[in-house]
């Protein structure tokens, strides 16, 4: 079988790289000189690959109601609740994160190891001529390994976010518990950022002023990043990324 020379070896590489980037290319081709589009607004239950929540929930009981009582139960407001409570309704999402990370690792490990193997008087050596013996070798096997290894980590991160976001109601678990989602996007020059909030909130939670704290959002999924220039900028290339991927060291 052939052996591929070296530039051809490198050509394919290249060109794997760019069937990996080839579609948003074309389509970043596109928009060369202009502003990145906003996404449209549409149903959050109708983008590919949604699924509904599924949670697990207690057995169903009868509600109750407080005879001669103008006061329900769960209501923050004599006469209606404004709070969202089915879908299709918007609260207010406060997100507020404040994250640091410092994690520092050290590892050394070393390993010697030796095995050797031998026979006496093999092939009768003791008993053969003096240059012949000498061709006999007196040791069968003998083996000697060295193995060392030094590594060192440091991580030290910090996030901050403090935004506001409305979502909207998306679904009602059987336990009266909601599933929000909200996507926010705001475009200033050739950049868009974007920040996407989803999860799983109590009724209880909500504020009277129908608004929650992110901290209170139950498999809650928070994404804040962009696409533009700037974005771009920031990542390395397509080549870079598979070469990364793909070389052992």
């Amino acid at each position: 079988m052939p052996v591929l020379h070296s530039p051809l070896r490198n050509l394919r590489v290249v060109l794997v790289a760019a069937l990996l980037g080839g579609c948003s290319s074309i389509d970043r081709l596109k928009t060369i000189g202009e502003a990145p589009p906003l996404s449209p607004v549409d149903n959050p239950t109708t983008a590919p690959g949604y699924k509904p929540v599924q949670m697990p929930m207690p057995m169903p009981q009868p509600a109750s109601f407080n005879p001669n009582s103008l006061w329900r139960n769960g209501s923050r407001a004599f006469f209606k609740d404004q709070r969202a409570h089915q879908i299709g309704d918007i609260l207010t999402v406060k997100v507020k994160i404040d994250d640091k990370a410092k994690v520092e690792n050290e590892t050394q490990r070393r390993r010697t190891a030796g095995d050797e193997a031998a026979v006496k008087d093999f092939l009768g050596r003791s008993a053969l001529p003096g240059l012949i013996k000498a061709k006999v070798p007196s040791t069968l096997i003998a083996t000697e390994s060295v193995t060392s290894m030094d590594g060192k980590g440091n991580t030290d991160r910090k996030d901050e976010i403090n935004t506001n976001i409305a979502g909207v109601v998306t679904q009602v678990l059987p336990n009266g518990n909601l599933v929000i989602e909200g996507r926010q996007e705001v475009r200033v020059n050739f950049e868009v950022r974007e920040l996407v909030v989803a999860g799983v909130v109590r009724p209880e939670d909500i504020e009277s002023d129908n608004t929650i704290e992110s901290t209170k959002i139950a498999q809650a999924r928070i994404a804040y990043g962009g696409r533009g220039q700037l974005t771009d900028m920031q990542q390395p290339r397509y080549g870079q990324q598979v070469m990364d991927i793909l070389l052992p060291f």
